[in-house]
C-alpha cells in the first residue's frame, strides 16, 4: 500500500503485496491488519480478522479530496479485501477511489467487503470508479452506515467492465441521514448483479437510488434494489435500463417495503432501446453509426 502526495490530493495505491503507508495530517491510514491489532474497537466493524484492505480513519477536516487506488497488476492475483472507512462528527469529506487491472488478460479477482461509517453531522462525497479486464472477477460488498444528520453523495461506476461483477450494497440511515445513489454500468461480454439495500431506520431519513445499465455485447444483467422504510422517511428508486444487443438481457426488480404509515417510498424503471429516430438525427450531423450509438449510450449514462 503506497500514499503519494498529487498536488493537493494524497493517493492511496494498493496492490495484492501491502507495504509501506504514509500519513495524512488529519487522518489515520493503516492496512486492515494493522488497525485490527493496533485499535480494538474496529473488530466490531470486520466480519473476521483482516488478512489485507484497507483502515482510514479521518479525524479532523481535510480540505482537499483524498485519492486511492485499489490494482491487480499480475497475473491470477486473489485479492481479499476488508476495508474500513471512518469519517469522524461534523467533518466534509471528499474521497474518490479507484480498482482495477493493470492489464486485460491477468484473470484476477477482486473481492472486497467493507463498511463505511459516518459520524453524526458528518458528509462524505464519495466516487467509485472501477475498470477491468475481460477475464476478471469483481465483487465488492459495502455496507454504509450513516449517523444521524449526515450526508452522503456515492456513486459507483465501471469504465469497463470484468467478465463476472457482483455488486452488493447495503445503506442504513439512522435520524435525519440522506443519501443519494447513483450506480453506472456500461456492460460488455459480461455477467453483472447488482444489489442494493436502503434501509431508513431513523424519522426524517431520506435517500435516492438511481440505476444506469446498459445491456452491450454479450451481456446479462440482473438489478435487485429495495428501500425499506421503517420511520417516517422518504425514499425513491429510479432503475433504468438499456438494451444494445440481440444476445444481452437486462432484468430490473424495484422492490418497496413500508413499515410506518407516514412514510413516502416511491419507484420508477423502464427497459427501452436505442431511438432510430436519434440515430438518423445524428448521423444526418456526420456521425458513424458506432459514434452516434456511444453519444447516445454516454448521455444515458450520466444522471
Amino acid at each position: 500500500m503506497v500514499m503519494k502526495s498529487v498536488k493537493n490530493a494524497n493517493y492511496l495505491q494498493i496492490d495484492h503485496k501491502v507495504k509501506n503507508i504514509f500519513q495524512v495530517k488529519g487522518a489515520t491510514i493503516l492496512t486492515s491488519p494493522e488497525a485490527w491489532k493496533k485499535f480494538s474497537w474496529t473488530r466490531k466493524y470486520f466480519s473476521k480478522k483482516p488478512k489485507e484492505g484497507y483502515f482510514i480513519w479521518l479525524k479532523n477536516q481535510i480540505n482537499f479530496p483524498l485519492f486511492f487506488c485499489i490494482s491487480i497488476a499480475h497475473k491470477n492475483v486473489n485479492q481479499e479485501l476488508q476495508n474500513l472507512l471512518i469519517v469522524e462528527k461534523k467533518l466534509k469529506i471528499s474521497l474518490q477511489g479507484t480498482c482495477n487491472a493493470f492489464k486485460k488478460n491477468l484473470s484476477g479477482v477482486h473481492k472486497a467487503q467493507g463498511k463505511i461509517v459516518l459520524k453524526e453531522g458528518s458528509s462524505l462525497k464519495y466516487r467509485h470508479i472501477h475498470s477491468w479486464g475481460e477475464k476478471d472477477i469483481v465483487e465488492p460488498n459495502y455496507e454504509f452506515i450513516l449517523g444521524e444528520n449526515s450526508k452522503l453523495d456515492y456513486i459507483y461506476k465501471t469504465l469497463s467492465t470484468p467478465q463476472k461483477l457482483r455488486i452488493n450494497n447495503l445503506f442504513n440511515l439512522s435520524a435525519g441521514a440522506g443519501c443519494n445513489i447513483r450506480i453506472v454500468a456500461n456492460c460488455i461480454k459480461t455477467k453483472t448483479e447488482i444489489k442494493d439495500v436502503l434501509i431508513l431506520k431513523g424519522k426524517g431519513a431520506s435517500g435516492t437510488i438511481n440505476l444506469r445499465l446498459v445491456g452491450g455485447k454479450d451481456s446479462k444483467i440482473l438489478a435487485r434494489s429495495q428501500i425499506v422504510a421503517d420511520s417516517e422517511s422518504k425514499g425513491h428508486l429510479d432503475c433504468q435500463g438499456l438494451l444494445t444487443d440481440k444476445k444481452s438481457e437486462v432484468s430490473l426488480i424495484p422492490e418497496l417495503v413500508c413499515k410506518y404509515k407516514l412514510a413516502q417510498i416511491t419507484h420508477e424503471a423502464s427497459i427501452g432501446k436505442i431511438s432510430q429516430e436519434q440515430l438518423n438525427y445524428l448521423r444526418m450531423r456526420g456521425l458513424t453509426e458506432k459514434e452516434a450509438t456511444n453519444l447516445i449510450i454516454n448521455g444515458f449514462l450520466e444522471i
